[in-house]
């Protein structure tokens, strides 16, 4: 079973050759692809990718979702690893996800932490033991099949902002949604930024604002409005 670990970028130099020499350092890696999908970077974030032998992929628009599907159209993998450039995943990732996907499970995500020790991100990080979409996001590192990402018609390019939701709460209705118990360790740069409780009233009203079927445009807006947003 070979896994296609693809990676959305914007502006990611510094945290993409920390991720790629983490991965290089996984046992047997080089038997998978590391593809790097990029959205229109204006530092060295490409040539760094380039020159650790991942694939790249280029397209002209900052949108995870239109970036995360370009990055599927050049795999060859049977199962796909969406990981974003300021995570580590656990080196027994590929491992992680072959076994699950070999139990029966066609998506799934890992827990996470933060790489910071303020308490309030340490319960955070201990809800996303449970299986509550207000608990899923991107950083928890998503795998899918590819038979079942087929299914499901990849991300909605139209979402410029939550593809990730979006994308999980499609799958539930679809099929059992796998947490693997192991942790990715995530950038607590947002709440760095903006303070923990700046962070989690806009996270709060970007849910609120999709549940209620607004446009993600609209969502983006508010949000970059609330906090200081890099992407």
């Amino acid at each position: 079973m070979k896994v296609s670990i693809i990676i959305p970028t914007l502006n990611e130099e510094e945290n993409i050759e920390r991720l790629l020499l983490h991965l290089k350092s996984i046992k047997n890696i080089d038997a998978h692809e590391i593809i790097v999908a990029d959205g229109k970077s204006e530092d060295s974030t490409v040539a760094v990718a380039e020159s650790f032998g991942a694939k790249v992929c280029k397209v002209d628009i900052q949108n995870r979702g239109v970036q995360m599907n370009c990055g599927v159209e050049l795999s060859t993998g049977d199962v796909f690893y969406f990981v974003h450039a300021d995570t580590l995943p656990p080196k027994s990732c590929i491992q992680n996800v072959i076994s699950q996907v070999e139990k029966g499970s066609e998506i799934g995500c890992f827990r996470f932490r933060f790489n910071s020790k303020h308490p309030l991100l340490r319960v955070n990080s201990f809800f996303t033991r449970f299986d509550k979409m207000w608990c899923r996001g991107g950083d928890q590192s998503l795998f899918v099949t590819r038979e079942f990402f087929e299914s499901m018609n990849g991300y909605d390019e139209s979402y410029v902002i939550m593809e990730d939701f979006d994308f999980i709460r499609r799958a539930k209705k679809q099929t059992h949604f796998a947490i693997i118990p192991k942790e990715v360790l995530v950038s607590a740069r947002k709440y760095d930024d903006n303070g923990y409780f700046r962070v989690q009233i806009a996270n709060l009203v970007a849910v609120r604002k999709f549940n209620k079927g607004e446009s993600t445009k609209e969502i983006l807006d508010t949000y970059k409005k609330m906090l200081n947003y890099r992407y």
